[in-house]
């Protein structure tokens, strides 16, 4: 790609912006939100129309329309956000748009032949009949890149890939990347994620403001030096530096004996009891899926306890009183949950509606709601927690992941709550964002408030959490304090040591 131009509006995206991608490889593309890559790639895969600056693919010079002439020019992209139908079949998915004929029960049969021979090939096991539905993030991960292989993909560009991934997830599909290297694929990496950067890939191009500031092979950089070249600045984001361990306050909240099962019966928290002081950040390991999503839903009123007790200060609820939203709102709890666009934003809505949700009786005057109210504390929230862009107009759609993010975690801290529950809070984050939201979890810490940090990145636990609290099959399998934390400790109760 040379001297790639791309503005929109004021916003210039894209400037003079040249890469250069070798066959075979693994490429990485990293930079702060909002930096420019994403508009990039979307312009190699025909999504945007570049203003200025040509593309050429194995040497010669190619016009990008569309989706279609990339797909036929051998590029596929996987999204961060999967692009498949939930009510559809694995395989009818890999057919959407691609069907080999008319007759779908002998194109459902030539398609599945070839889908079987890519799986067998490259290792990507996708069950095809199952409902998109019903397969876990993994294997919907697996299947957007069998889609994208099947239409005959060569350049495979991935966006975010290991988001939403397990540590289990992120290994496998990091050794079929490498499968796919072998093969001769050549792959595109965008990610926040540095460590994933120098373990996997062979090459790196670093984008600020729309430009690139560094293209360099993997052996002559470092994780320092990324970090650094993408914020242009030193970036700590590992513990503070002579951190001691903390005395512990009073206790803000304590659950005893907390069960939970979901519609099928099985149980998903098993008598999990806990205390959080004020003072401290407790922070929640375990492998996805093992009880830490529902601890939070049960903590933060979403969801009611079958058994067990939560107690709130000088409140006490159960199986049959319990804890609601709007309650742990007025007792002084606040949830930035784990998923911020299904539970934290409506995404058509603008930012200063957004940041108003949950506390819409801080703005109701006779059951009239006080809009310049509303918009005046979001311009606060935005320059407080350094949102961009600064506009609280703009629709919650259309601001990148990590500035999403911190517009739920200003909202959320803006009463100054008692309690602080967080669910991945620096999922899909860049680097700057991930140090900015670290400190503002600490200040809310040294205030005297109680923080819950509930994280799939061990590295996130260990650079925040006075105490550890490691989740396995619904239980609490085990409690460290900080001082005797390491990753294999950690992942040993992971495992199901207790």
């Amino acid at each position: 790609m040379r001297h790639i131009d791309k503005r929109f509006g004021a916003v210039h995206a894209n400037r003079d912006v040249q890469l250069t991608v070798q066959p075979g490889t693994v490429h990485g593309i990293v930079g702060e939100n909002g930096a420019g890559k994403s508009t990039l790639m979307s312009i190699l895969y025909g999504f945007y129309q570049a203003d200025a600056g040509e593309i050429e693919v194995d040497g010669r010079p190619v016009t990008i329309a569309g989706s279609r002439e990339a797909i036929a020019l051998g590029i596929g992209m996987v999204h961060q956000h999967f692009m498949l139908v939930d009510t559809l079949s694995a395989l009818d998915n890999v057919m959407l748009g691609a069907e080999p004929g008319w007759r779908l029960t002998a194109a459902r049969r030539s398609v599945r032949a070839k889908l079987e021979a890519l799986m067998a090939d490259t290792g990507l096991a996708v069950d095809l009949d199952a409902l998109v539905a019903d397969l876990p993030v993994g294997e919907r991960q697996r299947l957007e890149i069998l889609k994208a292989l099947y239409r005959g993909a060569r350049i495979l560009i991935l966006d975010e890939p290991t988001a939403v991934l397990t540590p289990q997830e992120t290994e496998h599909l990091f050794a079929t990347l490498r499968q796919l290297r072998a093969r001769g694929t050549t792959v595109l990496l965008i990610t926040h994620k540095l460590k994933e950067i120098m373990a996997l890939c062979d090459a790196v191009t670093v984008m600020r403001g729309g430009q690139v500031v560094l293209d360099s092979a993997i052996a002559d950089t470092s994780l320092d030096g990324l970090a650094e070249a993408m914020v242009g600045r030193r970036v700590h984001l590992g513990r503070e530096a002579g951190a001691a361990p903390r005395a512990a306050g009073p206790v803000l909240l304590s659950a005893r004996g907390l069960r939970w099962r979901d519609a099928l019966g099985v149980p998903r928290l098993d008598g999990v009891s806990l205390a959080l002081h004020a003072g401290e950040i407790v922070g929640v390991a375990g492998v996805s899926g093992n009880g830490q999503s529902e601890l939070l839903d049960v903590l933060s009123g979403m969801a009611a306890p079958h058994e067990g007790e939560l107690v709130i200060g000088d409140r006490r609820f159960d199986a049959r009183h319990a804890l609601d939203t709007a309650t742990a709102r007025d007792l002084g709890l606040a949830h930035v949950p784990e998923d911020r666009h299904k539970r934290g934003l409506v995404l058509p809505f603008g930012a200063w509606e957004s940041a108003a949700l949950g506390y819409q009786r801080r703005y109701s005057r006779h059951g009239w709601m006080r809009q310049r109210a509303m918009r005046d504390d979001c311009a606060q929230m935005m320059e407080r927690y350094d949102v961009r862009p600064r506009n609280p107009a703009l629709r919650s759609s259309k601001f990148s992941g990590g500035n999403q993010q911190k517009l739920v975690l200003a909202r959320e801290a803006a009463p100054q709550p008692k309690i602080l529950l967080v669910g991945q809070p620096t999922r899909g984050v860049d680097i700057g964002a991930i140090e900015f939201i670290h400190g503002r979890l600490r200040a809310m810490r040294d205030a005297g408030g109680a923080v819950l940090v509930v994280s799939s990145e061990l590295d996130e636990i260990l650079a925040l959490a006075d105490r550890v609290l490691v989740m396995n099959a619904g239980r609490i399998a085990g409690e460290l304090p900080i001082e005797a934390c390491t990753e294999g400790a950690l992942g040993r109760l992971m495992g199901g040591a207790h």
